[in-house]
């Protein structure tokens, strides 16, 4: 059967051509889009923050400086060599050894001065020597001399204290009164001092003490020294 279609319409007939120009435009159109890039649009403010910040970044290098050359060193100085016109005078050693010859001089007895022992005060208990209280003397051993003398001192502040002061005072019961004092190198009454429960007792206390007689001086080791003396005045005010 004989075909009735027209040859030049034929679309089989320019297929080749067609395929052709699609490849080569699809090619184009790939070049184009991978050559093209897409730039953001940038501000003017950014870039502004892009210059201070390329400013920031930049490193300011220091330029080094040369160290001064040494100074020149100094000129030597000149030593005058001055004469010494003064004689020294050497000094001599003499020989110590002695001859036969010689003769020795006697060398007179240096005396040696002692000194004097000075012994502190020393407690009426422990003393060698008690002070002798007047009226004491007729004792000979130590023993009695010192118990004599504690009788005597003790008999006088009972003859002159005041007892009725404590009433005066309004003080009731018993009371104690501590006296402290010295007999010295030359037998009288120094530094006295007392502890009563009212400052008019301690100085009731004070001026019996004071008012003791001389004494002959306590010794110890056989020298006069002074003794110190501890009394306790008690009494019950009725």
């Amino acid at each position: 059967m004989e075909a009735k279609k027209n040859p030049d319409v034929d679309l089989r007939k320019n297929s080749f051509f067609y395929l052709a120009l699609g490849l080569a435009l699809v090619t184009f159109l790939i070049w184009q889009g991978m050559e093209w890039t897409a730039y953001d649009e940038v501000t003017k403010e950014e870039v502004v923050d892009m210059i201070e910040d390329d400013d920031e970044e930049m490193i300011i290098t220091q330029q080094l400086q040369q160290p001064p050359p040494p100074p020149p060193p100094p000129a030597p100085e000149i030593i005058e060599v001055v004469e010494d016109e003064e004689e020294v005078e050497e000094t001599v050693i003499e020989s110590t050894e002695t001859s036969e010859e010689e003769v020795i001089q006697e060398v007179e007895t240096v005396e040696i001065e002692e000194e004097e022992e000075v012994i502190e005060d020393v407690p009426f208990s422990v003393i060698e020597d008690a002070p002798i209280f007047p009226g004491c003397e007729k004792y000979s051993s130590k023993k009695e001399r010192k118990k004599c003398m504690s009788e005597k001192v003790q008999k006088h502040v009972n003859r002159k204290f005041n007892t009725e002061l404590a009433s005066d005072l309004d003080l009731e019961g018993v009371q104690k009164i501590f006296v402290v004092f010295k007999i010295d190198r030359s037998g009288n009454i120094t530094d006295v001092r007392s502890r009563a429960p009212h400052p008019r007792l301690a100085k009731e206390a004070e001026k019996v003490i004071r008012s003791l007689p001389k004494m002959k001086p306590g010794k110890q080791r056989g020298k006069p020294v002074g003794v110190n003396y501890t009394l306790p005045i008690v009494f019950k005010v009725q």
